[in-house]
């Protein structure tokens, strides 16, 4: 059953038809998804301690999966995705299911990674929440979602040449989440000691029509409900294409693109996790620490 408080931003079923498309070439435009992955896995390696049992959630074809079968101290990975045929690429055991109904037990995995997959769900927070709930006490939760400043050239450049050609514009690139919005949705779903950060990550095009293509053959080009339903025209492509070229351009004639890829990493709460102290306990004045004079606030009141 839909939330019906929640916004339906993007067209899942356009987004499972086009990751289901792009999962038969997917090896010649996974460059990203390999690099965010091996981000994700020295981050993981951070972390002391094995996690025996793991679920890979958006798994396109598995890079990931086979990451983490690799780790010391795993034991068992499963793979989900919402498109049946990144799910049947998996190199592990895999489910073709939607992050926002996962058909798992409570308390099943010690631990659920995601590469670049949960910024497409409408129901963020639900979602959290239901990993949150497959998660067994102390289990940890680590994901890498693209953030708000991705794709910021191709945004501007598509936006102008619209304007320019047909005098209005519709939303070209899917819009993304911003961090602190991130971390304020981890503690709402309920995390414990989340941490959120992000990397740029600047890829160079030797033309934008290019960076276009590499979108499409990962299945990550335009779904949002509200994109214009009619082809492209080809007029707004090119001049897009000259936009990009002549403000994003360098001296070589090719052309960079932004990726800012949000990581943020959380625990199912357990009575053994650091806890923050109590206002009021503390044993060491922050003004002894300064080494400066402590004034009242209510001192700063009288006039």
């Amino acid at each position: 059953m839909n939330n019906p408080n929640v916004i339906n931003v993007f067209d899942r079923a356009l987004l499972r038809l086009r990751r289901d498309r792009a999962a038969m070439h997917i090896g010649d435009y996974d460059f990203l998804l390999r690099d965010v992955a091996e981000r994700l896995m020295e981050r993981l390696e951070l972390v002391l301690r094995p996690f025996p049992r793991v679920l890979d959630l958006g798994s396109h074809h598995g890079v990931l999966s086979e990451m983490l079968a690799a780790r010391a101290g795993t034991q068992d990975v499963f793979a989900a995705d919402m498109a049946p045929r990144f799910a049947a690429a998996a190199p592990v055991p895999s489910v073709a299911a939607d992050e926002d109904f996962l058909p798992f037990a409570p308390e099943s995995f010690d631990a659920v990674v995601s590469n670049l997959s949960l910024q497409w769900v409408n129901d963020l927070p639900g979602a959290l929440l239901q990993v949150l709930r497959t998660l067994k006490p102390d289990g940890l939760f680590m994901a890498a979602v693209l953030g708000g400043e991705s794709l910021r050239e191709l945004r501007d450049s598509l936006m102008t040449a619209e304007l320019s050609v047909t005098g209005g514009a519709s939303p070209r690139v899917s819009p993304f989440i911003d961090l602190r919005d991130m971390g304020a949705l981890m503690q709402r779903a309920g995390f414990a000691l989340p941490v959120v950060d992000s990397d740029i990550i600047t890829v160079d095009y030797s033309h934008p029509l290019k960076l276009m293509q590499d979108l499409r053959g990962m299945g990550a080009s335009n779904a949002v409900h509200g994109r214009l339903k009619l082809p492209t025209r080809k007029q707004v492509i090119l001049e897009a294409a000259r936009v990009y070229q002549e403000k994003y351009g360098d001296n070589r004639g090719r052309v960079s693109a932004t990726f800012q890829v949000i990581y943020t990493i959380g625990w199912r709460p357990h009575e053994s996790q650091q806890k923050p102290l109590k206002p009021g306990v503390a044993t060491v004045r922050l003004a002894d620490i300064l080494k400066a004079e402590e004034i009242k606030t209510d001192d700063i009141a009288k006039p």
